[in-house]
């Protein structure tokens, strides 16, 4: 297999953990939507995640005064919606408002559910040792939902530069994980 020098800024592209998801966040009577790929899993129980939401983001403030959030989970029917909300900046823009998506109440976060996705996690921040130096936050979830008529989603997983790939199919292995 005959392999090419890539670019050091490029290896993002290969390590994207996906699935793409939608943060929702709310401070003071205004919520937002943030489009995140960065995310990985950090413990199984309680659920711990992890996440890197830049500085420059207006969500990075508001997460970080409110300490919690929603990490709602797209399928692939949402994709402009999804680009469209990480095209666009919550400054400005109510992002529910102008891609049409539903807000619903969480059950333990005051950031809003999106009814839209097929499945839901309210999270609190608990952990922002790293935030300052990598804008890197630790969640816990205290509140999981999931879509009990939508079976094998088709996920969004970015590769950097406008590129998607879609999960597709699903194979069995054996395993000895519980």
């Amino acid at each position: 297999m005959k392999k090419k020098n890539l670019p050091l800024s490029q290896v993002y592209r290969l390590l994207e953990p996906g699935p793409v998801v939608l943060v929702t966040t709310a401070h003071k009577g205004k919520a937002n939507i943030m489009t995140m790929s960065w995310h990985t899993m950090m413990d199984f129980e309680p659920p711990v995640i992890g996440c890197v939401i830049s500085n420059r983001n207006f969500s990075f403030n508001i997460l970080k005064a409110a300490k919690e959030c929603v990490i709602n989970i797209p399928s692939v029917d949402l994709a402009k919606q999804v680009t469209g909300c990480g095209n666009t900046t919550g400054r400005k823009t109510d992002k529910f408002k102008t891609f049409k998506l539903t807000s619903a109440p969480a059950a333990c976060v005051h950031a809003p559910l999106i009814a839209d996705c097929y499945a839901n996690l309210e999270c609190r921040v608990i952990d922002t040792t790293l935030t300052v130096r990598y804008n890197f936050f630790i969640l816990e979830v205290v509140n999981a939902w999931i879509a009990s008529t939508r079976k094998k989603p088709r996920t969004l997983h970015h590769q950097g530069k406008g590129v998607f790939m879609v999960a597709g199919d699903t194979i069995r292995l054996p395993s000895r994980m519980k």
